[in-house]
């Protein structure tokens, strides 16, 4: 059976863990699993006849991000799927929020992602295969209050996602976006900085704020379910879609957000394209 080894970041709480379990137990697969505090790896050790590395991994660190995608190069011979999973909250109003902290967001979901992706695919652009899973959110389709420094940064890993697909389809490498809604991790808890509000004007949204931490882990999404659809839809589809939401919730809201901007985009269509001169 040919092994496929897979590249995961963030392996420590959430998805993460409930993904490098699930892979771990699987017959194809080697398993690099990776988290800033390798100690909270040990989960891991039960499953381990010499198909599993564990490494140190900050993804805001470009000298961590090449010792861990050397060591598993030396250690597997190649890296077929990356999943880019390590990220982070914020939950503030527009106004309050903390910039430091938000820049550090960046940092993490999207520069993270950025400088992890582009250092495997020199590795898969070779190889002429390879599988690139991008954790997004159902916050990187449609918009929430408190949280638009967090979407700001789903929203740019959609984008930078899409246009990468674009780049590298003649290259058999593949791009799949993981949307998910609530699910039970540590994101909306421990994951997520807050910041309630102070200014008397965005009062009303500080019950959003301390509902999604009071609601953490008691979700509807189930991230063991998750991982054994990731699994089997990078293992078993050849038609990957580029978009995969995941949870009642987040299929709902795509769906619904998608049907009122096209309409939307409709009933503006005469107005938008008087913008154009005519070709004389």
């Amino acid at each position: 059976m040919n092994k496929k080894t897979w590249l995961v970041t963030g392996t420590s709480t959430g998805f993460g863990k409930s993904l490098a379990t699930y892979l771990a137990q699987q017959e194809n697969v080697n398993l690099v699993a990776t988290a800033r505090n390798i100690q909270k790896l040990s989960y891991l050790d039960q499953f381990d006849h010499g198909q599993i590395e564990k490494l140190t991994l900050d993804v805001t660190n470009e000298n961590d991000i090449n010792n861990a995608v050397n060591n598993a190069k030396v250690k597997f011979d190649t890296i077929d799927v990356l999943v880019n999973n390590a990220g982070i909250g914020y939950f503030g109003t527009f106004e309050e929020s903390n910039i430091a902290d938000a820049r550090y967001m960046f940092e993490v979901n999207v520069w993270g992602l950025v400088n992890m992706s582009r250092a495997v695919l020199k590795i898969m652009r070779p190889q002429k295969s390879g599988t690139i899973v991008n954790f997004s959110s159902i916050g990187g389709l449609a918009s929430f209050p408190t949280l638009s420094f967090y979407h700001g940064t789903k929203y740019a890993v959609e984008g930078i996602s899409e246009s990468l697909a674009e780049e590298v389809k003649d290259l058999n490498i593949k791009i799949l976006l993981i949307e998910p809604s609530g699910f039970r991790t540590d994101w909306a808890g421990r994951s997520s900085k807050k910041a309630l509000p102070s200014i008397s004007d965005y009062q009303q949204f500080a019950e959003f704020i301390e509902g999604n931490e009071n609601g953490a882990h008691h979700e509807a999404g189930d991230p063991d379910k998750a991982a054994q659809i990731i699994y089997d839809q990078v293992t078993n589809n050849s038609d990957l879609p580029l978009r995969l939401p995941l949870g009642k919730y987040s299929s709902d809201t795509a769906i619904q957000k998608y049907q009122s901007s096209l309409k939307s985009f409709k009933e503006l269509h005469k107005l938008s394209i008087s913008a154009d001169t005519p070709k004389q």
